[in-house]
């Protein structure tokens, strides 16, 4: 046996691993003060993170929290890495990988939910064919007259980007989306 393969007591033996970056739902309980949502952003472009989706709102008014959910990419490293850089930050009462929670209750993903407005302009058969791809998809027309439409859609991330790739070849002319709302299943809160 080769004696350059074989491991010794230095780190630099340590197998690599390889795991591949996938999408995490994260959720940030935050003080609803100035400056906090630029210092949670800071933190993910100081250290080259991609935000796939951003939501935050105040969720406990009496308290002034707010919540903050964010959908990134990174392995299991590097998701270990963000929650504890997060969890640093002054105003961050709690973080929680819902993704990592979700697989520990027996599921896939925790339940999220996007909105999206999709204007579509048409007119003849494709303003028909906008219409009933629109129903099959219960998208709802909030707007309308003779030139365009706008729909409201709800649902999981790949149906809202099913529907938008649908309606291009029909005369999407924009999208506006709010970004992933996201819960656990389960009696327990955050």
């Amino acid at each position: 046996m080769n004696a350059q393969l074989q491991p010794t007591g230095s780190a630099y033996f340590i197998e690599r691993e390889t795991a591949k970056p996938e999408a995490h739902t994260l959720s940030v309980l935050v003080d609803n003060e100035p400056g906090v949502l630029a210092r949670v952003i800071g933190l993910f472009s100081g250290r080259g993170y991609n935000i796939d989706s951003l939501t935050v709102s105040e969720t406990e008014h009496e308290k002034h929290l707010s919540r903050i959910t964010i959908v990134t990419r990174g392995t299991p490293q590097v998701m270990e890495q963000i929650k504890h850089q997060l969890e640093r930050i002054v105003p961050v009462h709690r973080v929680v990988d819902m993704t990592v929670v979700a697989r520990e209750r027996g599921h896939d993903r925790p339940l999220e939910r996007e909105l999206a407005l999709v204007k579509v302009a048409g007119t003849g058969d494709h303003r028909v064919e906008a219409l009933r791809l629109a129903d099959a998809f219960r998208a709802s027309v909030i707007d309308a007259n003779t030139e365009h439409f706008i729909f409201e859609i709800t649902g999981r991330v790949s149906k809202i980007e099913q529907f938008i790739a649908i309606m291009k070849p029909l005369g999407l002319i924009e999208v506006c989306r709010t970004g992933v709302a996201a819960l656990n299943r389960g009696p327990e809160g955050m």
